[in-house]
């Protein structure tokens, strides 16, 4: 994509309303605009990294067996009146009737809608175990909606149900996704921490808050180094064994780790060696829950056993805030100039930047590796404005592409261009075009 025709208003300035490092330069970068409060329009170079992080959680759940759905965003309040969350949800619900005065809602969350869905789908112990998940916007109106896509309103978000009939069952599909958590988060470049958590309003007995280490977090986190040090990705995982799958979540489960609200410093300290103790802060990304026969009884979600018998189905649910991984994304990586796009959800792999776009020697060399890396399937903004070089330096820091690649009429007179690499541990080399562009499509 060429710079000169891409929809990207960067802002100079700092808004007076962003208070946090992701909403500032989501704005600056002109990714996001705000619609009303707590509600976002995404633009074109925000929305290619929402869709790029929704697409590995979903190649995770995937993976994890779970089967993409998609419901809708307006639910029927009768559900919720069966379920007896209704009115326990709070003012956080949107509540609106249609045109016949029936009682609506935007969901918050969809553990009503797939619980009758799988009620009126199953029937049988051998329509188990079933796993199923979708990506959807969500509503959840929020007293003080703040921090951009951090705590908004309206949020993208991929909600997996799991579907068993016992416990143990249930235990397995809940250590499952606990696994998958922990890939999706890696795969994005981040560092994730599963720490024990309160049920809250989902409800339920067994629950995992994943925190990803930011120093601007919300949360103070403590934990064992060795979460920092383990290579998640390291081992391919086989979703069929349940005992490799069990023994990754022994491994985690039994590291210190807890937010401010759950630290007792006595066990820090007795569980982990000095040297081996993190203090710090987080944000949380994703939650899992196991919570039983919650919704299933209520519900009326039952199946029969192998003995005849009528039970209601053992559930979990499980959250991943994709639209607020974008800010906790940016949270975690970025400088002092901007982002530091991991080059797993970076909107484009490679900004190339054309010094001196009058200079004919330059564009055409510019056009010519356009061309190329494109060819190649390397995904590349060009900025090919009659700008300032140091507007256009200014412009890919902010934005935060993984790689620059220079293009200026000394270097080409030497037979070489400047390929860069964004971020704390900068790379700079002065390459032929061709070494450039296989190091890139390589």
């Amino acid at each position: 994509m060429r710079l000169s025709q891409y929809f990207m208003p960067t802002l100079k300035e700092t808004p007076k309303e962003a208070e946090i490092v992701s909403h500032r330069l989501m704005l600056r970068a002109g990714m996001v605009r705000q619609a009303s409060a707590g509600i976002y329009s995404w633009l074109p170079l925000g929305y290619r990294v929402l869709r790029k992080i929704e697409q590995i959680v979903r190649e995770e759940q995937d993976a994890a067996g779970y089967q993409e759905v998609l419901m809708p965003t307006i639910q029927s309040a009768d559900l919720w009146k069966q379920s007896g969350r209704y009115d326990d949800y709070g003012k956080e619900m949107l509540r609106i009737k249609d045109r016949h005065e029936r009682e609506m809602l935007y969901g918050p969350t969809n553990e009503e809608l797939i619980t009758e869905i799988f009620r009126n789908g199953a029937k049988s112990y051998r329509d188990l175990p079933k796993g199923l998940y979708h990506i959807q916007w969500k509503f959840r109106d929020e007293v003080r909606p703040r921090f951009g896509v951090m705590r908004g309103r309206e949020f993208l978000m991929k909600d997996a149900y799991s579907f068993d009939l016992d416990f143990e069952a249930g235990r397995r599909a809940y250590q499952k996704q606990f696994v998958a958590y922990l890939r999706t988060f890696a795969r994005l470049g981040l560092k994730a921490i599963p720490m024990e958590a309160d049920t809250g309003p989902i409800g339920g007995n067994l629950s995992h808050e994943f925190i990803v280490l930011a120093e601007t977090g919300e949360s103070e986190v403590f934990c064992d180094r060795n979460f920092l040090e383990h290579d998640v990705l390291g081992t391919a995982i086989d979703y069929g064994d349940s005992a490799s799958v069990e023994n990754v979540v022994n491994y985690f489960t039994s590291l210190y780790a807890r937010t401010d609200e759950k630290h007792d410093q006595a066990a820090f300290e007795k569980a982990v060696p000095a040297q081996r103790r993190y203090t710090g802060r987080g944000i949380e990304v994703g939650h899992i829950f196991f919570f039983g026969t919650k919704y299933s009884e209520p519900l009326g979600a039952l199946v029969t056993t192998p003995d005849d018998d009528a039970v209601p189905v053992q559930m979990g649910s499980y959250g991943i805030g994709v639209s607020r991984l974008v800010g906790g994304i940016i949270e975690a990586c970025h400088d002092d100039h901007g982002i530091v796009w991991p080059e797993a959800v970076a909107p484009y792999k490679v900004g190339l930047v054309n010094l001196r776009a009058a200079d004919a020697d330059c564009t055409a060399a510019c056009d010519k590796l356009y061309g190329q890396l494109a060819q190649a399937g390397v995904e590349v903004l060009y900025d090919d404005r009659d700008e300032s070089a140091g507007a256009k330096f200014a412009a890919m820091d902010l934005i935060g592409l993984p790689w620059q690649l220079v293009v200026g009429p000394r270097g080409l007179e030497n037979g070489v261009v400047e390929l860069k690499r964004r971020g704390g541990d900068t790379e700079r080399a002065e390459l032929s075009p061709e070494a450039a562009l296989a190091r890139l499509a390589g």
